[in-house]
């Protein structure tokens, strides 16, 4: 019967003393397993950039009719793309910053129009969410990051390829809704913002709204401080 008890004891010990143990391992291996998702994850996006932009190019050069053929293209590797996410059943929100990137610097390697290529892209690929029922504010958001990236990756003026992606993206949304374009105007006034160039020419609505405010808490203190001077001085 002691031995019987002391089993008892050692056995409820080490329920209690496996959980910890179990916990320290299973963070251990959520650890590792999310560092190499997320390097598996970076691998990935370099694949789809370098896979659209080769396919880009090489359409282009095989076309040699760059000016005509690059909205056409860009259109068709959108489609796919966003057809290729729907097949799987996810992935569109994580591949469009790279399918963007992609396309911008695969017409840019044949001398292609970056600007006028960076708002076509933006609107498909917000258009192309919206018909799958994904996140169109966070596709827009992907996509005017990816543009805007490789622009800056090729030498190419980031102000206006900007403000080309955020019309692009707004136009697409004018097209889906009253709610898409809230939703796409707030995901991008932070893009805007933060390229100088942008300020005040993409969603100029947005921007005036946030002069208008400050403008206005200023001069506030001017007044209230006015006022006790002159009591003072009476």
């Amino acid at each position: 019967m002691a031995k019987a008890h002391v089993r008892e004891k050692k056995a409820h010990v080490r329920t209690e003393e496996n959980p910890r143990e179990n916990i320290g391992r299973a963070g251990a291996t959520v650890k590792e397993g999310v560092a190499s998702s997320l390097k598996g994850i970076n691998e990935i996006e370099a694949e789809i950039v370098t896979l659209v932009r080769n396919t880009v190019s090489n359409t282009l050069r095989a076309t040699g009719e760059v000016a005509l053929e690059s909205i056409s293209i860009t259109k068709d590797v959108v489609k796919g793309a966003i057809q290729a996410t729907e097949e799987v059943g996810t992935g569109l929100i994580l591949s469009t910053k790279s399918v963007a990137k992609g396309i911008i610097m695969g017409v840019s390697d044949v001398g292609g129009d970056i600007v006028t290529i960076a708002g076509q892209t933006v609107k498909g690929a917000v258009k192309g969410a919206a018909e799958i029922g994904a996140d169109v504010a966070l596709v827009a958001r992907r996509a005017v990051d990816g543009v805007i990236e490789a622009s800056k990756e090729v030498g190419a003026n980031a102000g206006e390829v900007a403000t080309s992606a955020v019309h692009g993206a707004m136009e697409a949304a004018e097209s889906i809704g009253t709610t898409a374009v809230a939703a796409v105007k707030d995901m991008l006034v932070g893009v805007v913002e933060g390229v100088k160039e942008v300020a005040g020419t993409a969603l100029p609505t947005a921007r005036t709204t946030a002069k208008a405010v400050p403008i206005r808490e200023i001069h506030a203190p001017v007044k209230v401080s006015k006022r006790p001077k002159t009591k003072r001085g009476k």
